[in-house]
């Protein structure tokens, strides 16, 4: 004990001078051990500091004009089969797409959420065997088969090979399929019995819209979707249904590019229907949103903020069943200025490396 002391004491940096000699005390030498040890905290605390990417954000007006607007989805539908469920967008300067399919995929899944078969598009159109013609006579040697769309043509030359391609021509005609097992296709490839044998399956559908950047709107619903008397119609009746069950899961949305760290507001999102069926709406606001670093570089994105409704079906009032997206766009643009200390700072898992990262996969696609 004796020894720690004089240790101690011979750790006095500010001994007592008095005439010619000086001595060293307990006290001076915890004072300067507990000084050194202070001074050792605030070097480390503001070297981190020196180190940490400091953040400034700024809004702007939004000039930009005209392009696209990338959105990415991973939506699940616990109880909605692939069978029954399409894909929509428009927007207010009246472009439109109907059952949208390209970069789109779909996955079968069971009631435990297990994925029973993965597919790029639709339900598919096994062969048909032995087909008859549009006179109603079977395919001949050498003869090519022409399927009737059965009042849907536009033309003689017209031909309905599947049951899809009539359920299309309907569709392009505004009509609805009352009956799939009054067509011919529709009734050899099975139409009915498919959605019979996917009753009490979900399905998960995930991809990527390249939309107009202006107001419009996305939406999930069951059937083949078609404009009557200026209305957004979707043809029901061929799957032989009273109600809907569009309970479903937002693993994933996104606006622009990704940004690392960014957490959307749906992610994760999960909605449960009650016992009326109805539609569930989402009013998303866009913001734009520029990420820049010290050196200039730059990755355009999106941050978003929503509000949620659902609208029940009523009485004398029949609410289209489905899940629709409603997005609008800030004429305010967010900047994000990334300002790091050390511009070299390249270690593993570092802001540095992942704007290398993004900015590399950025240009690469040419946007």
């Amino acid at each position: 004990m004796v020894s720690i002391l004089q240790k101690l004491r011979n750790l006095d940096a500010y001994p007592k001078v008095n005439e010619d000699f000086y001595s060293r005390t307990l006290s001076g030498g915890v004072i300067t051990l507990v000084s050194s040890l202070v001074m050792l905290f605030l070097f480390f605390s503001e070297f981190r500091l020196f180190l940490h990417v400091k953040t400034e954000t700024k809004l702007v007006v939004d000039t930009s004009r005209g392009g696209t607007l990338r959105i990415n989805f991973d939506v699940t539908f616990p109880a909605l089969p692939c069978s029954m469920l399409s894909l929509d967008a428009m927007d207010i300067s009246g472009e439109q797409h109907f059952d949208v399919r390209h970069d789109i995929f779909k996955k079968r899944i069971d009631s435990h959420g297990d994925v029973i078969e993965a597919r790029r598009d639709g339900i598919g159109a096994p062969k048909i065997e032995k087909p008859l013609q549009k006179h109603g006579g079977r395919l001949e040697h050498n003869e090519t088969y022409c399927g009737s769309c059965f009042g849907a043509e536009v033309s003689d030359d017209d031909c309905c090979n599947s049951c899809e391609e009539v359920r299309e021509a309907y569709r392009k005609k505004g009509w609805a399929i009352t009956n799939p097992d009054l067509i011919d296709q529709c009734k050899r490839e099975g139409f009915l019995q498919q959605i019979k044998d996917e009753e009490g399956e979900g399905c998960n559908i995930h991809g990527l819209l390249e939309v107009n950047k202006v107001a419009g709107n996305f939406h999930f619903a069951p059937g083949k979707s078609f404009h009557q008397s200026g209305i957004h119609v979707h043809d029901l009746l061929a799957f032989q249904k009273e109600s809907y069950n569009i309970s479903h899961k937002i693993n994933r949305l996104a606006f622009g590019d990704y940004f690392p760290g960014v957490v959307n507001p749906l992610d994760g999102v999960q909605w449960v229907q009650p016992k009326e069926s109805g539609m569930y709406q989402y009013f998303i606001k866009v913001v734009p949103t520029i990420y820049k670093d010290i050196r200039g570089r730059k990755i355009q994105s999106n941050q978003f903020s929503v509000t949620e409704h659902f609208r029940g079906s009523e009485e004398g009032h029949h609410s289209l069943p489905g899940v629709f997206f409603f997005y609008d766009l800030s004429p305010i643009k967010l900047l994000v200025l990334f300002n790091s200390s050390l511009e070299d700072d390249k270690k593993p898992g570092s802001y540095s490396e992942h704007f290398d990262t993004m900015l590399t996969g950025y240009l690469h696609r040419g946007t």
